[in-house]
């Protein structure tokens, strides 16, 4: 046993050491970067940027900025290493980076930038490949990024109205309310779909309270409407008819001639009511796109 015990410790001595000896014969990397000023590292990394090679521009800012974490490069290198990582398609990455520069730079010259870069990483934030193909509206995406955005513009015009992004960010902000608007829209034909009047009377309220002056509205106050119906509440339904035909006197939500309707294939169950902007319940919808053949 003991002559076992030792075989067995020698064997293991023998490995330790060629293991440790074939660490040694691995060679060295070196940095290509190390002896480099703050003015090279910085005028290397943005050339990268400008080329296209985002990932080694994004590689060359952290360095930039790790080496180098005071002064003008520092800063420049943040704000430009947010933007490669958005380019990049590194979206938390540019996010946290853009965060980080409003919060220790909050009167910087640029930091009007920050705010109109985070808004349009969220803005822009894709679908993966089913986004291009299906081309999904915003109003149907998650409202998480499309709030986001909203708030990054909202600061940006609210604390620099006269800034050069400023008139860029309040388009998009009107989109934007209008895209959050139709969310509830959406969400409240879901519950009604399902019945579930109150709740979808709610989101529809909140489609309106929360954005109002939208062109969602139109839709939400129909949803309003059809909700109060089933609910039994006559006035209620009534006066938010009232409304609508005050708000929007051509809304064809008021012919009656619009209702319900069930996909071709389904022959069981309740009919689905969508709504005019869907381009389904009006017979208008428009050009297919070049994939689609049905």
């Amino acid at each position: 046993m003991a002559a076992f015990v030792r075989t067995l410790a020698l064997a293991f001595a023998i490995v330790a050491a060629v293991l440790s000896s074939g660490c040694n014969l691995l060679p060295e990397v070196k940095d290509e970067t190390s002896g480099w000023s703050a003015d090279r590292l910085y005028r290397t990394a943005h050339d990268a940027m400008l080329e296209g090679n985002y990932t080694r521009a994004v590689k060359l800012f952290e360095t930039l900025e790790a080496r180098f974490p005071y002064g003008r490069y520092a800063q420049q290198a943040m704000l430009e290493g947010a933007y490669a990582s958005y380019r990049a398609n590194e979206v938390p990455t540019a996010i946290s980076g853009l965060d980080r520069f409003i919060r220790t730079y909050p009167n910087h010259p640029n930091v009007d930038y920050a705010y109109y870069l985070k808004g349009i990483v969220n803005f822009r934030e894709d679908q993966g490949l089913l986004g291009y193909v299906y081309e999904f509206e915003m109003s149907e995406r998650d409202p998480k990024l499309m709030k986001d955005a909203f708030a990054a513009f909202k600061e940006l015009v609210a604390r620099f109205p006269d800034s050069r992004y400023a008139e860029d960010a309040r388009q998009r902000l009107v989109y934007l309310a209008n895209a959050l608007s139709m969310f509830e829209v959406h969400v409240a034909r879901y519950y009604y779909n399902r019945t579930a009047y109150v709740a979808a009377a709610s989101r529809a309220q909140s489609s309106l309270v929360n954005f109002p002056r939208t062109p969602a509205n139109e839709h939400a106050l129909d949803v309003l409407i059809r909700s109060y119906d089933k609910l039994d509440l006559p006035k209620l339904r009534d006066d938010t008819r009232e409304i609508l035909a005050k708000s929007y006197p051509r809304s064809l939500y008021l012919t009656g001639e619009l209702g319900a309707s069930r996909p071709w294939w389904k022959f069981w169950g309740n009919d689905v009511y969508r709504g005019v902007d869907t381009g389904k319940d009006d017979g208008k919808g428009g050009p297919k796109p070049w994939w689609q053949i049905w």
